[in-house]
């Protein structure tokens, strides 16, 4: 789905990453792990183009997304994006936040739009949320709507940033559980977390991140149970008690 070739991001004389390598099939479930700064967050920003590459390709379905005139557009369409800090319309109810781009941008009629939107609701457990209003509901629960106004686009793939960091402790759970059932469904994510909880019980994939670079990857076993890189070793040692 993703080839990522010789990547590289500049923020001024600030490089974060050179030299980026990677590629993302289709069915994968990609959990990028690492320490803050490493780079994490620019990079998934990168493949749904809200940064642009200072050099180096990115092919998503074998087309160069990154070439002059691209449709960015047409791109955010078939990758979805699921942030931090939730950025949902707060004028807007739980139910017109979904179907407001099934409307604008596919076109969908107004009841064919609410019905999606109500399946979507009902499999998160929220369907009774509908015409609430981002105001008057919990982080967890704003964050199980930002992932339905994702799924409702019907994307490819699913980025998310840190989809918990934003979150009290109590409500981790519920939004990785939702997270953890996508990645049951075969749908295939990038995730940028700090849980190596969900990292170990969900990935496919994991990616340890650090200056910049994916100093080891490998399945969640191999990351966790038997890292080889000296680094990876050492964050691990902090953050779980595995080494």
């Amino acid at each position: 789905m993703f080839e990522i070739k010789d990547l590289q991001k500049k923020f001024g004389s600030l490089t974060v990453f050179d030299g980026l390598r990677e590629t993302i099939c289709k069915g994968d479930v990609v959990v990028i792990i690492g320490p803050s700064g490493g780079g994490k967050s620019t990079f998934i920003r990168c493949l749904n183009l809200l940064e642009q590459t200072t050099a180096g390709k990115i092919y998503f379905e074998g087309e160069d997304i990154t070439a002059k005139g691209f449709d960015v557009n047409r791109h955010r369409q078939k990758v979805g994006m699921v942030f931090q800090q939730f950025n949902l319309f707060n004028n807007l109810t739980v139910l017109e936040n979904i179907t407001i781009s099934l409307t604008k941008v596919k076109k969908q009629s107004e009841e064919e739009s609410k019905e999606k939107a109500l399946k979507l609701l009902k499999r998160v457990g929220l369907e009774d949320k509908a015409n609430a209003y981002p105001s008057q509901l919990s982080g967890g629960q704003k964050q199980r709507i930002a992932i339905v106004r994702a799924l409702a686009m019907e994307p490819d793939v699913l980025l998310f940033d840190e989809p918990t960091s934003a979150l009290d402790p109590e409500m981790v759970g519920e939004v990785l559980q939702v997270i953890s059932d996508l990645a049951r469904d075969g749908i295939t994510m990038v995730v940028v977390t700090h849980e190596m909880g969900f990292a170990r019980k969900a990935g496919t994939r994991v990616l340890f991140m650090d200056g910049g670079q994916i100093a080891e990857q490998g399945t969640p076993e191999e990351i966790f149970e038997y890292p080889q890189n000296a680094r990876t070793k050492e964050f691990l040692s902090k953050v779980i008690n595995v080494i």
